[in-house]
């Protein structure tokens, strides 16, 4: 009679909360690939005004936005939204976000290395009474620190496909 009495309760408390859930989720909500799709449409005509995913997820594509666009759809057709005025001020900044990119590229590209990469040649005193591999790590480590600073990493990556630092900083100190 027990064992009655709690599975009806867990198949009541189941079912209110499936009903819980299904009331919440949006009927009409845009999937995440839809979503995307719109937003990117949205980006190559510029009409984001500054917007990012997530605002523009929250705005355009939840159970809100589609409330609202059905609304959209019951307007007449006969109103005319005017087309030249938005793609005069749309064609400048989409003139400028180049420019910018490109100057945010030169600003930002990492320098040029100045020299091959160093690599230790024995464990440091410090890190001798660590376990082998811990001493390693923690050499190569300090060292590639020491590089990054003075800039001579070789062009190198402390992991990297292919053998970064670590790769070879450990490998040398194996012996």
């Amino acid at each position: 009679m027990r064992v009655l009495r709690y599975e009806t309760r867990a198949a009541l408390m189941t079912a209110a909360a499936l009903l819980t859930w299904s009331a919440a989720t949006p009927a009409q909500a845009l999937t995440a690939q839809e979503c995307s799709a719109k937003y990117q449409a949205a980006k190559t005509d510029g009409t984001l005004n500054g917007q990012g995913w997530n605002d523009f997820r929250k705005e355009h594509c939840g159970a809100a936005a589609s409330a609202d666009s059905k609304a959209a759809e019951a307007k007449p057709a006969d109103a005319k939204p005017d087309a030249k005025p938005e793609a005069k001020s749309e064609a400048k900044p989409a003139e400028s976000k180049p420019e910018s990119k490109s100057k945010a590229k030169s600003a930002a590209a990492p320098a040029v290395p100045q020299g091959p990469a160093v690599y230790p040649t024995a464990i440091d005193a410090k890190f001798a009474q660590e376990k082998p591999t811990l001493a390693r790590l923690h050499t190569c480590a300090q060292q590639w620190k020491a590089n990054k600073a003075a800039n001579t990493t070789g062009g190198l990556r402390w992991i990297q496909k292919g053998g970064g630092y670590w790769s070879e900083c450990n490998k040398r100190l194996k012996g």
